[in-house]
């Protein structure tokens, strides 16, 4: 089982320290604590162990430490940035291993990103040795880079003429659409194996500035305060320690505070019932701060966050994900109410974006997604984004036969028109009614209002309401006939229907990427025995097909 909870004593790849308002991540990665046997993560070399304690890092660094405002990422060996993703790891991989491995490293890539963007803890980058593919990627996630300029130091993309494959973690996206960097000279940059350096690096935005190895630390220690010193995150302020999660997993089950998920092998479901609120939300934000990582947004968060990745890797053939809530509709309603209102404090603030990027995570997810709306349910606002990410959902329309609880109720709140962005940049109702702006304005009208299963369904808020009758059965053909369809065909379907109107930097980097490097993964040229990643290392070439198709 592939074990995501850790903590900073337990690291075995990176090091993370602190300088008053900056802090640094210098990448030193073990050679021989690979995640699994037959690989040494050489050059700094990475696989999704070496990732997990960096998206570790960045979640701690959010969370536990306000008073950072700038971190800088660089390496701790010697003319080494990072050599990207492990080759040899790769070769040896399962196909989904690889396709989950580049979606987890895209996530992390991202969450640097949003930090930046919406947390004003800033990443920049000191590039003091070979930053090749995954590790030039890693550079490109952060808003500045500096790099030395000696020989021995150079970004690279070298994938395509290398490997066969493609920069798997958004580098070809990043190179064009963050860094503007012109069609024509990407095309050069990306199949040179050697890379760039120098001030040809600078003249063509691959990097923002080169200074002398000699006073590269110099520059990046100026650098960072200058931009710490922007940042509005308090610098006297106390962080929220991140405790280990509490989730015990069995064979078939797993159960946390505020989450429970149970699997059934014969039908490939995992049901996920994640809980509202037991207790009402603190008076203040500081109150918030005084309940530390068990205030419920982020307790729950950080459940939903771990069984989502659990899931995605230790249980690869629970295709169909059924969501359910459980609790009072009055509480999570409370709870948004609050967190709208402190929106301001950095903790709240740090919370909402959590609960953006979990629920991002699912949108990417290739599994099959129903939410099962039931009486006793709590689908209102924040937990009704649960509903609003699955490709389908089922609303009980009255109540079970002996069962004295109200009918099924959705809740709208104003966390629904705006603090969850999907990765196309529009809420999930926008995108939901996509060609209807006055649709989703009417339905700010309906903000705080119970509606039940005949009015959602009129609404088109939930898709189906059958009646206690039908519901059984309705539900069982619908789970037992995604079990019978391709999961292939069933992802491809998924992915392209989910992400309706614009297109954004990141939705390109999951779509685009995810599609082509899902085929290329596969394709004899990449994968097969003569393929680039398996020969890789062997000092022979890949024998490729040639044909274009």
């Amino acid at each position: 089982m592939i074990e995501f909870r850790t903590q900073p004593d337990q690291y075995r790849h990176w090091r993370l320290s602190f300088d008053g308002p900056t802090a640094t991540l210098a990448m030193d990665v073990s050679e021989d604590a690979g995640l699994a046997p037959g690989y040494e993560l050489k050059l700094n070399s990475y696989d999704l162990g070496v990732d997990i304690e960096l998206y570790d890092a960045i979640q701690r660094l959010r969370f536990e430490h306000p008073e950072v405002g700038a971190v800088v990422l660089t390496s701790a060996k010697d003319r080494v940035f990072c050599a990207g993703a492990n080759i040899k790891m790769l070769g040896l991989s399962s196909h989904w291993h690889k396709v989950n491995f580049c979606k987890f490293t895209n996530e992390t890539r991202n969450a640097i990103e949003d930090a930046t963007e919406n947390s004003r803890q800033s990443y920049l980058c000191a590039v003091n040795g070979t930053a090749a593919g995954g590790g030039y990627e890693l550079a490109l996630a952060t808003d500045y880079i500096l790099m030395a300029d000696d020989n021995s130091t150079a970004v690279s993309l070298p994938e395509v003429p290398l490997l066969a494959v493609l920069p798997g973690t958004g580098g070809l996206t990043r190179v064009v659409d963050k860094r503007k960097v012109r069609r024509d000279r990407a095309d050069f940059f990306c199949t040179v194996e050697e890379g760039v350096k120098g001030k040809r690096a600078v003249d063509w935005r691959l990097v923002d500035e080169v200074v002398p190895r000699s006073r590269l630390a110099e520059r990046t220690t100026e650098l960072a305060r200058e931009i710490a010193a922007r940042s509005d995150r308090p610098a006297d302020g106390s962080g929220v320690a991140l405790t280990p999660l509490d989730l015990r997993i069995e064979d078939d089950s797993i159960r946390g505070t505020y989450l429970s998920v149970d699997l059934d092998r014969d039908l490939g479901t995992a049901t996920i019932t994640v809980g509202g609120p037991d207790e009402a939300p603190p008076a203040d934000a500081a109150a918030a701060m005084a309940q530390g990582a068990a205030f419920w947004p982020l307790a729950m968060a950080r459940e939903l966050d771990h069984v989502i990745l659990h899931l995605r890797f230790n249980e690869i053939e629970a295709g169909t994900w059924l969501f359910k809530t459980a609790g009072d509709a009055d509480a999570v309603a409370a709870y948004d109410a609050f967190l709208a209102a402190e929106a301001e404090h950095w903790l709240i603030r740090e919370v909402v974006l959590y609960l953006k990027r979990t629920l991002k995570r699912i949108d990417v997810t290739s599994r099959t997604i129903f939410a099962l709306i039931e009486p006793g349910s709590c689908f209102t606002g924040t937990l009704f984004e649960l509903a609003l990410a699955a490709d389908r959902s089922y609303m009980l329309d009255g109540q079970f036969d002996g069962d004295n609880r109200p009918a099924a109720a959705i809740r709208l709140t104003g966390m629904n028109f705006g603090p969850y962005p999907m990765v196309n940049g529009l809420t999930r109702l926008a995108s939901r009614f996509l060609d209807d702006a006055e649709k989703v304005a009417a339905l700010e009208g309906e903000i705080g209002r119970d509606i039940e299963a005949a009015d959602s369904e009129e609404q088109g808020l939930v898709t189906f309401a059958p009646d206690d009758i039908d519901w059984e059965d309705e539900v069982r053909l619908a789970i037992e006939e995604r079990a019978a369809y391709s999961p292939d065909a069933l992802t491809g379907m998924e992915a392209s229907l989910r992400f309706g109107g614009p297109e954004t930097m990141e939705s390109k980097i999951f779509g685009r990427l995810t599609a082509w490097q899902n085929w290329i993964f596969q394709r004899p040229n990449a994968a097969g025995e003569t393929g680039a990643l398996k020969l890789y290392g062997s000092g022979q070439r890949g024998d490729y097909d040639r044909k274009r198709v």
